[in-house]
Formats: C-alpha cells, sequence, structure tokens
C-alpha cells in the first residue's frame, strides 16, 4: 500500500509522541511502573524508539521493519496501562474511565499499524 494520509498521520503521532518523551519526561516518568529500572533512561528510549519507528513507518524498505516495532511497542505499553488501573496514585489524576478506554485503543493503534504491512 503506498503512504496515505493515514500512514502520516500516523507516523506524525508517533513522532510527537516520542518527541515529548524529552519535552515532558515528567509526565512520562509518574506513569512508569516502579519496578522497571532505570526509569528516566527508559522513558527517553522509548522516546527514541517512537520516533525512529514512527519515521521508518514512512519508507517502503523499512515499513514492515517498522511497523512490526510499532506493534511490538504497543504491546509493551500494555504493561503500563495495566500499572495505572492498580491504583490511585499510578493512574496519575487520569479518570479510570479514560484509563479502560485506552486499552482497547492500543489494540486499534495496533490494527492501524498492521493496516499498513507490505
Amino acid at each position: 500500500m503506498q503512504a496515505t494520509l493515514s500512514l502520516y498521520l500516523m507516523s506524525i503521532l508517533y513522532v510527537f509522541g516520542g518527541f515529548m518523551h524529552f519535552v515532558k519526561p515528567k509526565i512520562y516518568l509518574r506513569i512508569m511502573p516502579r519496578s522497571i529500572p532505570k526509569l528516566l533512561i527508559m522513558v527517553y528510549l522509548s522516546g527514541i524508539a517512537e520516533i525512529i519507528l514512527g519515521v521508518g513507518a514512512l519508507f517502503k524498505e523499512t515499513r514492515n521493519v517498522a511497523l512490526i516495532g510499532i506493534i511490538l511497542m504497543l504491546t509493551l505499553f500494555l504493561w503500563v496501562h495495566f500499572y495505572m488501573l492498580s491504583g490511585e496514585k499510578e493512574a496519575a489524576g487520569i479518570p479510570k474511565i479514560i484509563l479502560y478506554i485506552r486499552i482497547p485503543l492500543q489494540f486499534l493503534l495496533m490494527y492501524w499499524a498492521y493496516s499498513y504491512w507490505i
């Protein structure tokens, strides 16, 4: 499938999200499970991964690898979403209904990435 507006939008979403890890790392630190070592480094690494995968999805030569990476990354991020449901502090002030909505949204994002498989 050729690059479409939807693919560009998906790419922008991940690149923007990745940059936000560097602009507002405290937001991401608040929602990371405490069992993850070196939280700040992990926030930065996940931001780098989002940027690389978002850009990689734009090019036919790297698209499939980037899409697999996005799907795997979103799968790992489910851990964070379930962690946020474990308590009031972990929820970081986000209403429970939003936290529950985010879980199926992850699967929609995975499908969105999968839909561009070449």
